[in-house]
């Protein structure tokens, strides 16, 4: 770790946070070198810290030696300049293995991706989280989406019994939930809003607390998502509306296309403006020629904001 444990607090509290898709090469193997020029374009804008293999990285998709190597480059690469955040989960044991990677990599953190398939109890949640915080000294972001959604109360106790639990990004989108684990546990976490296109929910995030999220679209149109966050947090309605409007909206459209355009249509942004990342890994699939012609034409739009 570079950074702090009370420095990559602030940083994921407050600023816009990047996920970069992992470059892939025509084979389908990882590209280390286009991902290192990624990554040096990445951290040339105003962003706060950088979310590597995570949800948009297809974490899912990698082996163990593949994440290892993705951590690896991007600490190099970013060398100390903002806190790497690295992924983990899918069950306690490969969870831990993960988090031991990152660790060794030189990563600043983790995002705790939700348990592989089954339904879970609350309490088998709490325990799942805290044996892989146990496991690791790295700051903890427990991503509650999908099967491992965990209520105030777990939030609660997860955070009491793991120091090293720093903060909780909000995959669900529910603004009640999150709202009474915000007011539960107050400042003893940071809180991210990381719903698919996240700046869809952003107003309603930052009237609870929210000051920050993720942003998938900085993949491919950077200037208008951090545009869109400085006018957020200005509280400038207009432009804000202007560009849900005008962007957003009918990008949720073409996004809800078809599942897992939340990634797919990401990849093919990158790939418009010259920064290619190859195709998604199965089980996603890459849009269709006329979804990309849509696409091309929001990226018009986006450059124009």
């Amino acid at each position: 770790m570079k950074f702090s444990r009370e420095a990559v607090v602030q940083a994921i509290g407050d600023g816009l946070l990047s996920f970069p898709v992992t470059d892939f090469d025509t084979e389908g193997r990882f590209d280390a070198e286009r991902y290192r020029r990624r990554l040096e374009w990445f951290v040339g804008h105003d962003i706060s810290a950088v979310f590597v293999a995570g949800g948009t990285g297809e974490f899912f998709s990698l082996t163990l030696d593949e994440y290892r190597e993705i951590v690896r480059v991007a600490v190099e690469t970013v060398d100390g300049r903002l806190p790497v955040i690295a992924s983990a989960g899918l069950s306690v044991e490969s969870g831990k293995a993960f988090a031991r990677a990152a660790e060794e990599a030189g990563a600043d953190g983790i995002l705790l991706m939700p348990p592989y398939l089954t339904e879970c109890p609350q309490e088998g949640l709490v325990e799942y989280a805290g044996q892989i915080c146990d496991s690791t000294e790295l700051n903890v972001i427990y991503y509650n989406r999908g099967n491992g959604i965990l209520n105030a109360g777990s939030v609660q106790a997860l955070a009491e019994a793991c120091p090293n639990l720093i903060g909780l990004k909000d995959g669900k989108g529910d603004i009640q939930a999150l709202n009474k684990i915000v007011k539960t546990v107050g400042d003893r976490l940071v809180y991210v809003g990381g719903v698919p296109t996240a700046e869809i929910f952003a107003e309603a995030y930052l009237a609870i607390g929210v000051n920050t999220y993720s942003s998938a679209v900085f993949n491919f149109v950077p200037d208008m998502a951090l545009k869109f966050y400085q006018e957020l947090r200005k509280g400038n309605s207009e432009v804000v509306k202007q560009i849900t409007r005008d962007f957003f909206i009918p990008f949720v459209d073409l996004r809800d296309r078809k599942a897992g355009y939340a990634v797919s249509l990401i990849k093919a942004g990158a790939e418009i403006i010259g920064r290619p990342a190859g195709s998604v890994r199965a089980p996603l699939t890459m849009p269709t020629s006329e979804e990309r012609q849509r696409l091309e034409t929001l990226v018009g739009i986006a450059k124009q904001q």
